[in-house]
């Protein structure tokens, strides 16, 4: 998933403190951050389903891929293109699209759309405000939390360059040290993830 299951439970805890009790009121702010999280994890999750899908294809293409001489990402990229626009979905990386974020700012309204919607059936929240409003300030709240992830997320990357050694990204050694600096990093800003 584009960002740690943990990440999204903080996020989703975030928006309620933030947004609770001025833009919609609970009853149970526990109950509400688990709805939002489990709301954004399926969303971010569709994506991942789509990327397994491509890598079967991908599969079975791999003897067109080397007679045609055509690299795995390009591909790659290609194939998941096309799906995301016959599926009318929006791209969840940021980074694939510019922004510095690790969601696209088009992912972040289509989930602030699904939490208004998703708010204004469950009787777990009252709105209090205009939807839109709301859908704004949700916006809002999650791209000053994502940008802020962002930066923590490039501190970490920043400490593992500066190892004596090269590191590979995507390895083993590569993937324990950036979870490790990365708690690192929250822990600076006073974050606990398990809280």
């Amino acid at each position: 998933m584009l960002l740690a299951r943990e990440f999204v439970g903080f996020l989703s805890r975030q928006l309620v403190s933030r947004l609770s009790p001025t833009w919609f009121e609970t009853t149970n702010p526990a109950t509400a951050a688990s709805i939002i999280a489990g709301l954004i994890a399926e969303d971010l999750s569709t994506e991942d389903r789509l990327n397994d899908e491509v890598r079967d294809l991908l599969e079975d293409y791999s003897d067109y891929m080397r007679r045609e001489n055509i690299s795995y990402q390009e591909m790659f990229r290609k194939i998941k293109n096309q799906l995301l626009a016959q599926r009318k979905l929006s791209r969840a990386a940021g980074r694939d699209t510019g922004d510095a974020m690790k969601l696209s700012r088009d992912r972040v309204n289509e989930l602030s759309h699904k939490l208004v919607a998703s708010m204004r059936k469950s009787r777990d929240f009252r709105v209090r405000k205009d939807p839109n409003e709301l859908r704004l300030a949700l916006v809002k709240e999650m791209t000053d939390i994502l940008q802020m992830e962002e930066r923590i997320d490039k501190a970490a990357r920043q400490k593992i360059r500066t190892q004596k050694r090269d590191i590979a990204e995507g390895g083993e050694e590569y993937d324990i040290l950036h979870r490790r600096y990365y708690a690192e990093e929250l822990k600076k800003l006073g974050i606990n993830l398990n809280a």
